[in-house]
């Protein structure tokens, strides 16, 4: 069904609420500004959010606090006062620590001057967009996706060009690179691929990595490597990744966060892997965005890579864990398909009979008091998709997947 759109609401923009088209304010901000898409996630986080009882499974993120020795590490940094502004790339404790970290996870020496230290995994991404792509260039992205990669493109200038990865019920999704190689254009700058997925789990292999990298040495195309589930890998102690086939100077801008292995998700914290030669530009990038990450952050992330492990190791136990329980679960229901996810730490399950799932999270919220995902967040191929986060203990979701189930069966 489609809405007629007032002249001033159409001026204004396709996603222009009446009372904002009638505002000369708002016509007179930036069009891609306005453009910006609401987040189907956010919309039902905030409906749901202080429901008495209610299971939160809408959000990328687990149910355990950051462990206390990286709290400490915090606090000892602020009580010796280091407070002031620091290093645009990153404190060189936390840049070393990473290459550590990439020496122990990779099995490859890579210099601290690779890693460039962000506000954010989402930061890190906008700044890798924004180093390669601008007005009337194009990004490629296999959807469904993370809606903010293609929202940060879209605030970036360029276009956000989603190719619809394919689902079936005997092999899961598939990114089919003959699709994806087609959608590349005289405008197109850049892939993001981001394995293990979010939502679909969906993770590449080292022949489907190489591929993609040697199209893009061809093309002299960038490839945005968002690896941010690579411990989140339910068939090894991590997924296949770029650095398993990639030269010290091949085009990819790494992405990665904080957030994930070490429950770091308030903090704020990520970073990216480039070619040393990029230093100055990725520096400048921070400089005008954010004039560089606080110190007592970066003391708390460096201790996180190098005495973290066995935290990361009890995190992706119990993702493994939870994922048996509400696969086992739901695929006792005649209502639901999926296929069980290779990585990351969600279901991305389709429900006989819901075809559009923009509003079934609140559905859901009301009547059966769990938060999920709509699956329209995530793009294209993903409208009859629910995402579920199963990064949480036991019990929670053991109750969450019989509530669920329970309202499958009316």
């Amino acid at each position: 069904m489609t809405h007629a759109l007032s002249p001033e609401t159409e001026a204004a923009g396709p996603l222009a609420r009446p009372e904002e088209a009638a505002s000369p304010l708002f016509k007179n901000l930036r069009q891609a500004a306005r453009s910006a898409p609401d987040s189907g996630i956010v919309e039902v986080m905030n409906y749901g959010r202080d429901r008495p009882g209610m299971i939160p499974l809408w959000a990328g993120e687990g149910d355990l606090s950051t462990p206390d020795f990286i709290c400490a590490a915090a606090t000892k940094s602020l009580a010796e006062g280091e407070t002031f502004y620091t290093w645009q790339r990153g404190i060189p404790p936390l840049r070393e620590a990473l290459a550590r970290y990439h020496s122990r996870v990779f099995s490859r020496d890579l210099p601290a001057e690779r890693f460039f230290i962000t506000g954010s995994g989402m930061q890190a991404i906008q700044l890798a967009i924004a180093a390669v792509a601008g007005a009337g260039d194009e990004v490629l992205i296999p959807t469904p996706a993370w809606p903010n990669c293609a929202a940060a493109t879209g605030l970036a200038g360029a276009r956000a060009v989603e190719v619809p990865m394919r689902f079936a019920d005997n092999s899961g999704w598939r990114l089919d690179l003959d699709d994806l190689f087609a959608a590349v254009t005289p405008a197109t700058r850049a892939i993001f691929v981001n394995s293990p997925s979010n939502p679909t789990g969906w993770t590449a292999d080292e022949d489907e990595l190489r591929a993609l990298l040697s199209f893009a040495r061809e093309k002299g195309l960038w490839i945005i490597a968002d690896e941010v589930y690579h411990r989140f890998y339910f068939s090894g102690e991590r997924s296949p990744s770029f650095y398993d086939v990639a030269g010290e100077d091949d085009p990819i801008l790494f992405v990665n966060t904080f957030s994930k292995n070490w429950a770091m998700t308030g903090w704020r914290v990520g970073w990216i892997g480039a070619p040393p030669v990029l230093g100055r530009v990725i520096e400048n990038l921070i400089q005008y965005s954010t004039s560089g990450v606080a110190v007592f952050m970066q003391r708390a992330a460096t201790v996180a890579l190098d005495e973290g492990e066995d935290f990361v190791r009890l995190q992706v136990d119990r993702a493994r864990q939870g994922r048996q329980i509400v696969c086992e679960a739901l695929q006792s229901s005649p209502r639901v398909r999926f296929s069980w996810p290779d990585g990351a730490f969600y279901l991305f399950f389709s429900i006989r009979g819901a075809e559009e799932t923009g509003k079934l999270g609140l559905r859901l919220v009301d009547e059966a008091n769990i938060g999920l995902a709509p699956g329209t967040a995530f793009g294209a191929g993903g409208e009859t998709f629910m995402r579920l986060c199963f990064a949480r203990k036991a019990e929670d979701l053991s109750e969450a997947a019989r509530r669920l189930t329970a309202w499958l069966a009316h």
